[in-house]
């Protein structure tokens, strides 16, 4: 594995963000090249990363993907770099609720080998910051905190005694951030404002994170920190591999599709400068064997990016390409046309409700989108593309393609959900299991259609259904990873290769 580090921290709010973010930058300043990582299903720092490092940032949750990928995606990721940084998520051992911290940082820096970073917010604080540490770092021995970082030190006699606590249980300060509000980054109700939607803004952000941490860290330290990681031979994740392993061809039979260098084009110049990155749907080079695809006749699949839907994995699309599709990025508010010969379209999550207006206005790509469903073909919709399909989102009109409107509500829907898929769909057999996650403000005036694209068991142990199964839509709030079932990629991109025939 390349040299690798997680940043965590006592609590969210520390300022994990701001750390990770401005020490990816400052070091691909410095010349090192940085593979950006996040632990857990959190789509919106991964933004940043991008901006960052200019690489698509990537997440490790062992929750949704099991813990035997996690080595194997991270290593992928991080081919071609001279180091990783992986930052953490809510406390250092905070995982999935009534678990014993699976999916925590402490969990992701453990089946990684890595040293951990520790990040404290010193507000309020001054020796008592040595019991903090002594607590952390005893309370799992086999998690290595290699180091601090002290964030919002008010003064140099605050920073003095803050030295003088690490001290006392020996970790090493590696840089101490004073408290500065410019360094923080714009958040709403969901988090962090995304990177693709703050634009301009966005990249002056990390710039600024980058100029404080390149002067307040000591990043040759922290090279070194990242240098003591133990090095276990773990062969990368591969979507050929994958999905050979569910299409029964060999993987070296597999030819990525599409002319240009990475394989996914756009429409209409819609993956503008410095954006693609951020929209975690520019794939780093795949694999580049000759042969049949699974999927035969590079069927056009559509994925929406753009600021509205920056909700997505790098991996699906890596996937997507590996066993045929020719991927295609059209963004909903801005490009008015589908790609030419669009064949399946996948609407990832977003931030649909900050955008409705401008969504509503673009009346004939909505038109188009929902004439491509009535039609039967396959149709991917996840959280905000979910609510794209509704007939209005906060009373502005969508493309109708499902029998319910959307709104913005007081309520946060959080949390991973164990599902089953009730019926056959484009994705999904009957009975397939999955594990996914909801992360959403809004709330559909119908919750689920007659054919629910899932079901499962809230916590208080009553069946949930959810979702919409409707000719070749399959519409849900639920966020699933692709690398954990890539069987339901080769699934869609098939149905998508038989609409292409149908119509050709």
């Amino acid at each position: 594995m390349v040299n690798r580090l997680v940043v965590a921290a006592p609590a969210s709010g520390s300022g994990k963000t701001t750390v990770a973010t401005g020490l990816m930058a400052a070091l691909c300043r410095a010349g090192d090249r940085v593979a950006p990582f996040k632990v857990g299903p959190d789509y919106i720092d991964p933004g940043y990363h991008g901006l960052a490092t200019g690489r698509p940032g990537r997440n490790l949750d062992p929750v949704m993907v099991g813990e035997h990928r996690v080595p194997a995606l991270f290593a992928h990721g991080a081919r071609g770099c001279d180091l990783a940084v992986v930052e953490g998520v809510m406390g250092l051992f905070d995982g999935r609720v009534d678990t014993e911290g699976v999916g925590s940082t402490a969990h992701v820096a453990k089946l990684l080998s890595a040293p951990v970073l520790f990040v404290v917010d010193a507000r309020g604080q001054s020796r008592s910051l040595a019991a903090l540490l002594h607590g952390f770092r005893g309370y799992d021995p086999t998690v290595r905190l290699g180091g601090v970082v002290l964030n919002q030190v008010g003064s140099a006699r605050h920073e003095q005694v803050l030295r003088g606590a690490c001290a006392e249980v020996g970790l090493d300060v590696l840089g101490v951030l004073p408290r500065d509000d410019r360094f923080g980054l714009p958040s709403r109700h969901l988090g962090l404002v995304t990177a693709a939607e703050h634009g301009r803004p966005a990249l002056e952000a990390v710039d600024a994170i980058a100029t404080a941490v390149a002067r307040h860290v000591d990043l040759d330290a922290v090279r070194r920190l990242a240098a003591a990681a133990p090095a276990p031979a773990v062969p990368p994740w591969s979507p050929a591999d994958e999905i050979a392993s569910v299409s029964g061809l060999p993987a070296d039979g597999i030819a990525p599709a599409g002319s240009s260098g990475d394989g996914v084009a756009s429409v209409s110049g819609s993956s503008g400068a410095g954006i693609a990155p951020a929209d975690g749907i520019a794939p780093v080079a795949g694999p580049s064997g000759r042969g049949t695809a699974p999927v035969a006749g590079s069927p056009v699949v559509a994925v929406a990016g753009g600021a509205a839907f920056t909700f997505g994995y790098a991996e699906h699309v890596e996937l997507l390409r590996a066993a045929g599709a020719q991927v295609v990025v059209v963004d909903p508010l801005r490009d008015e046309r589908l790609p030419e010969g669009t064949a399946g379209l996948v609407l990832p999550g977003g931030f649909p409700e900050q955008h409705a207006a401008e969504l509503s206005a673009n009346a004939r790509l909505r038109a188009e989108v929902a004439a491509l469903a009535r039609s039967g073909a396959p149709v991917h919709a996840e959280c905000g593309g979910l609510l794209y399909l509704a007939r209005s989102l906060d009373g502005a009109p969508m493309c109708g393609v499902l029998d319910a409107d959307g709104s913005m509500t007081p309520r946060l829907t959080l949390g991973y959900r164990d599902a089953v898929a009730p019926v056959d769909s484009v994705l999904a057999r009957e009975g397939t299991r999955i594990t996914g996650h909801e992360f959403h403000r809004t709330a559909l005036s119908a919750p689920a259609g007659d054919r629910p694209a899932w079901r499962w068991r809230g916590h208080d142990g009553r069946p949930v259904a959810e979702g919409f199964v409707l000719g070749g839509v399959h519409a849900s709030y639920l966020h699933t990873h692709p690398a954990s079932a890539p069987a339901s990629v080769v699934r869609f991109a098939q149905a998508c290769a038989a609409r292409a025939g149908a119509t050709g």
